[in-house]
C-alpha cells in the first residue's frame, strides 16, 4: 500500500504541489484577463482565492486543483472541470461571482 501511495505523490516527475500551483496560476491568468483579482492562499499556496465585485456586492470564492483519475480538475463551489478548460472555468467563475465574463 505504501508503495502505491508513493507512486501517486509524484506526477510526471514533479511534486504534486508544484503541478497544482501551475494549474492554479494558469486559471489565475484567465481570471485576471476578465477583471477578477486572485491570490494564492492556504498551505503551500494550494488554493486560489478569487475576488470579484459584481451586482453591488463584493464576492469571493476559493478554487482548488486536484488530481482526478489520470488528469487534474479544478473544483470550486458549484463546479468542477478539467484543467485543460481554464478559459471556460474562468467564465463559469465570473458568472458565479455575478461578474460579466
Amino acid at each position: 500500500m505504501l508503495r502505491r501511495l508513493m507512486r501517486v505523490s509524484v506526477v510526471e516527475g514533479r511534486d504534486i504541489a508544484e503541478v497544482r500551483r501551475r494549474h492554479l496560476a494558469a486559471l489565475a491568468g484567465e481570471l485576471h484577463a476578465r477583471g477578477l483579482t486572485c491570490r494564492f492562499a492556504g498551505p503551500g499556496e494550494s488554493v486560489l482565492s478569487v475576488h470579484g465585485a459584481g451586482a453591488g456586492a463584493d464576492r469571493r470564492l476559493m478554487v482548488v486543483a486536484t488530481p482526478v483519475g489520470t488528469g487534474w480538475s479544478y473544483l470550486w463551489p458549484g463546479g468542477m472541470a478539467d484543467v485543460t478548460t481554464a478559459a471556460d472555468v474562468a467564465v463559469s467563475i465570473c458568472i458565479a461571482l455575478g461578474v460579466r465574463p
